[in-house]
């Protein structure tokens, strides 16, 4: 079942046994994803500005891979040499970094820190 898909039945004033049958989950279930944000469609997670973006990151992969040094990686992305390093080393280091991997374990670590960070 998508997520939008309940929250636009929700909104459209669809009872709960309706969204179910729909989803084909107990109305139950959907009480408990509702209720989780006590009714109101959570805001669209969207990424930082000073993030590196996927681009970004096959940019450093590329050039790992072509055995440039971390300096021209940075001033070919117009970022700081510290902040490419940064990314490399905390992704497995030149001979294991991979643009997808980190991309995901940096979405999977920011979804957790505002998790912490909120509560919920």
């Amino acid at each position: 079942m998508e997520r939008i898909d309940m929250w636009g039945r929700w909104k459209a004033g669809q009872s709960l046994h309706e969204i179910g049958r729909a989803c084909g989950k107990s109305h139950v279930s959907i009480q408990f994803l509702l209720s989780q944000h006590g009714g109101i469609v959570p805001a669209t997670r969207r990424r930082s500005l000073l993030t590196l973006t996927l681009a970004e990151r096959e940019d450093i992969s590329r050039g790992i891979a072509s055995g440039s040094s971390i300096r021209d990686i940075a001033k070919g992305l117009q970022r700081a040499a510290s902040t490419v390093s940064r990314e490399v080393a905390r992704h497995g280091g030149r001979p294991q970094y991979r643009a997808n991997e980190a991309d995901h374990q940096a979405s999977a670590a920011a979804r957790l820190k505002s998790i912490r960070k909120h509560g919920s």
